[in-house]
């Protein structure tokens, strides 16, 4: 890779660990319907959509997950159930976001919620002393706060746009076929990590560290 300049880097599954059908096991054990019998149809409706583009409230959201599985307990068992998808964020990578930042100029484009947010950042406080995760990019974009998301072609011409970035000066980094393929309409250079691979490992079989 040469001329390149940027890296923007997805965050679930490439900086923080993920376990997807967590949320799901949680809420199937709250309410009196099974969340995984519905999740389709919210699905298909775009409601988790409109949530991670901050179109939804977050009451609203709950709200309507409270509703549809017919769950008459806490709001807090609810958030406990929506976040028990985010692990941990090991300390490597957060030293090859460092390494990185050296070097290149950093971005994080993230499909999120606020409750997501508010939940990881919490965790990286807590494991890491993190105050800011702001600190380890040049910008930080989570979907729900510009009201777009991954992988349509909008939301990577808003973070070229905005940072006077071009798209071949520039490598992108997600777990998702989809949003690879999103970004590469754009003119980015977009990579896939597989599930197997360190992002750490992959900039450096692109030779950027």
């Amino acid at each position: 890779m040469k001329g390149i300049k940027n890296i923007i880097f997805d965050f679930g599954g490439v900086i923080i660990n993920l376990d997807m059908p967590a949320t799901t096991r949680e809420l199937n054990k709250l309410g009196e319907v099974k969340f995984d019998s519905l999740e389709k149809k919210l699905s298909g409706n775009g409601w988790f959509d409109r949530f991670e583009k901050g179109l939804i409230s977050e009451t609203d959201f709950f709200s309507e997950i409270r509703k549809n599985i017919r769950f008459k307990g806490s709001d807090a068992d609810l958030v406990r159930a929506w976040n028990a998808m985010l692990l941990d964020l090991p300390e490597h990578r957060l030293d090859v976001l460092l390494e990185s930042k050296k070097n290149y100029r950093t971005f994080l484009l993230s499909n999120t919620n606020e409750t997501h947010i508010h939940c990881f950042e919490s965790d990286m406080y807590r494991a890491h002393g993190i105050r800011n995760f702001g600190d380890y990019f040049d910008k930080l974009y989570y979907s729900c706060r510009i009201n777009m998301r991954k992988p349509d072609k909008e939301i990577f011409e808003y973070v070229l746009e905005k940072n006077n970035l071009r798209p071949e000066e520039t490598v992108f980094i997600d777990d998702s076929v989809q949003h690879v393929k999103g970004a590469g309409d754009s003119g980015i250079n977009a990579f896939l990590l597989n599930p197997n691979m360190e992002v750490g490992d992959l900039l450096k079989e692109l030779k950027l560290l």
